[in-house]
């Protein structure tokens, strides 16, 4: 029997790897970027056709190749970053591997044109799929440009894999946004179908984080600073009341290299803690540099995944400097870091020589120990006034509960959807809540101002007073999308919203979905948008919020149907619209909002999944005792 084992081809071994290093249009700018950078270049210019299914070029100023070079570079493992297995943990450079020209050239055709300042003539290398096609000398300028034209060409199931344009711009977008907030000092060009996307004139880092997201996001940043021997800290983090539930920029960085970090992502949200609402999270830019022989970055082809010999320590100084930086610029009240430690704070003496005395606490049920608990949100109290204006007293006086109890009492009918809002909450025993209907004789009450508590028969109903609305608003919602259309509410002063990169190429692709739920946006440019009108009965609504939390519920369903994303649309308007933790509620309002949960048939889970009621058995209560 003849031997089975045999090398493979290199043109195979390099499609294998292509399947690491290029997993869709965004890794070749990534790499072909971060090369121009590693070759010194001050202007690189990135430009980008049918989302970089057609073609991905990118076009720099940098030292450029020798003709020798230039043959070399498309060759598996060669590299003029590191020579022996030691340079790995010494890294100054982007790339390291060897492998990314080798691999888009397995599976594009590449063109590149490239000359050193000291060479009179350049180097022009066509490549087809792995095989050099043409070798020839060139005129052109000083640096190197690169175009890869039809991605997966040779590979037709991995093409037509390729995702939308709008979807692989976004992704371009994204990853583009990772390198240039990196790199401030240079100049960026990004262009999509002749179209400028990005252009990014040399500045510093805020100025760069203001170009690529928008002055408004720039403004509520706070600086962060601090050397140790292990590792300085610098960037900047977002004040408190900006944080959002969805759709926040967060990002690290480490020696110039963009990376995830789960346990360093906790170390700032725990900076947070009982600062900003639960589920809420901050904005924060923060650059690491440490030693390079005390990180390993070769952990996986997109070196994203980056280990620390530190990490603890690091984790340690991580949340100080975040701590510090809230409480030095006085934006919530924490440590005042810059008070001395032998500083003595002792209250003066009255003048006219009497003591002061503390005044005992005469209530009994005083705590010195606790500190409160902590508040789940920090919106401005829900204005039922607003959000159904036209509910009324007999006077004509608007009246809270009134109008609580009229708009929750509207009848809405079944939705179609694709949240199946009537599926039982786990381990609940199914009771006949339409048999047993809400009457003025039930007790009810509200627990920790987040849960309505009503006495059953046979033990307690506990509803989250949240999700209970998020569910009653969800149902109006897509009433209204669905029955009547675009239906929307003219602003007296239009308000400007400012959007980023990636936010404006979701709006293009739902710009129908957004104009049906009721926004109506004028494009001023620069990202830049004109709000002229919004969905009836958001008056009280922090709109800007709320519309980027919209666009990110459309980044996220980008490949969804017409009527996913006016669910995602729908779902998102009422779970910022809906009557917020921590806000009391009176009997009226409760009933109200339980009788319309009820006439909505009682479903047990909000559309994105979450509980919404659960039911305490008596038999267990008895238990307990």
């Amino acid at each position: 029997m003849s031997d089975i084992i045999h090398l493979l081809p290199d043109s195979v071994a390099n499609q294998i790897a292509a399947g690491e290093v290029v997993q869709r249009p965004s890794s070749i700018v990534k790499e072909m970027v971060e090369n121009a950078i590693d070759a010194g270049a001050d202007d690189i210019q990135v430009v980008i056709v049918d989302g970089g299914k057609t073609c991905v070029q990118v076009i720099d100023n940098g030292t450029g190749m020798s003709e020798t070079d230039a043959r070399m570079a498309f060759e598996r493992h060669a590299t003029s970053k590191i020579a022996k297995a030691q340079d790995i943990y010494n890294l100054s450079t982007m790339g390291f591997r060897g492998e990314a020209l080798a691999s888009i050239a397995a599976v594009a055709q590449v063109e590149m044109k490239t000359r050193r300042s000291e060479d009179e003539v350049g180097t022009l290398l066509q490549i087809d799929g792995a095989k050099v096609v043409e070798h020839k000398p060139v005129a052109c300028p000083k640096g190197t440009n690169i175009a890869v034209r039809n991605l997966f060409f040779n590979i037709p199931v991995r093409r037509k894999f390729l995702k939308k344009t709008q979807t692989e711009l976004n992704n371009i977008v994204q990853d583009f946004e990772r390198i240039v907030l990196v790199y401030p000092e240079l100049k960026f060009l990004l262009t999509h179908n002749d179209t400028p996307v990005f252009r990014l004139a040399k500045s510093n880092l805020k100025q760069r984080i203001a170009d690529v997201y928008g002055a408004r996001l720039a403004d509520t940043l706070l600086p962060v600073q601090t050397e140790t021997s292990l590792v300085s800290v610098t960037g900047f983090v977002g004040k408190p009341e900006d944080a959002k539930r969805k759709g926040a920029k967060q990002f690290f960085f480490v020696n110039g290299r963009f990376m995830k970090h789960q346990y360093f992502h906790a170390a700032v949200e725990r900076a947070y803690d009982n600062i900003i609402p639960q589920g809420e999270h901050p904005n924060y830019f923060i650059y690491l540099h440490v030693d390079p022989q005390n990180i390993d970055v070769n952990v996986h082809p997109t070196k994203t995944e980056i280990k620390f010999e530190n990490e603890q320590i690091i984790w340690q100084v991580i949340n100080a400097v975040v701590r510090e930086a809230i409480g030095k610029f006085n934006k919530v009240p924490v440590i005042d870091f810059d008070r001395k430690e032998d500083d003595i704070n002792i209250p003066a003496m009255p003048n006219d020589g009497s003591v002061v005395r503390m005044q005992p606490n005469r209530n009994t049920t005083f705590n010195p120990f606790n500190s409160g608990k902590r508040e789940e949100s920090q919106r401005p109290l829900y204005d039922w006034q607003k959000l159904y204006p036209q509910e009324k007293t007999d006077g004509g006086a608007e009246s809270h509960e009134v109008i609580l109890q009229g708009a929750l009492s509207r009848q809405v009918p079944e939705q179609k959807s694709i949240w199946n809002m009537q599926d039982e909450a786990p381990d609940q025993e199914k009771t006949d809540w339409h048999e047993d209907r809400l009457d003025d004789s039930k007790e009810m009450f509200q627990l920790n101002d987040k849960f309505i508590v009503c006495v059953e028969n046979n033990g307690l109903r506990i509803f989250d007073q949240h999700r209970a609305h998020v569910c009653v608003l969800f149902r109006d919602y897509i009433q209204r999308i669905d029955n009547q259309g675009n239906v929307a509410q003219g602003m007296l002063f239009p308000e400007i919203i400012q959007l980023s990169k990636a936010e404006v190429a979701a709006l293009e692709n739902v710009e129908e979905e957004i104009k049906a739920v009721g926004f109506e946006l004028t494009s001023l440019g620069n990202g830049a948008y004109s709000l002229n009108a919004i969905p009836p009965g958001l008056e009280s609504t922090d709109y800007d919020t709320l519309l980027h939390n919209l666009l990110f519920a459309a980044m996220e369903n980008k490949n969804a149907l017409r009527q996913n994303v006016q669910e995602k649309l729908a779902l998102a308007m009422a779970q910022n619209t809906a009557v917020a933790y921590g806000q009391k509620l009176n009997l009226n309002e409760m009933r109200s909002l339980v009788g319309k949960l009820d006439d909505a048939g009682l479903p047990a889970r909000t559309p994105d999944g979450k509980i919404v009621w659960a039911d305490v058995d008596g038999n267990y209560i008895e238990r307990l005792f």
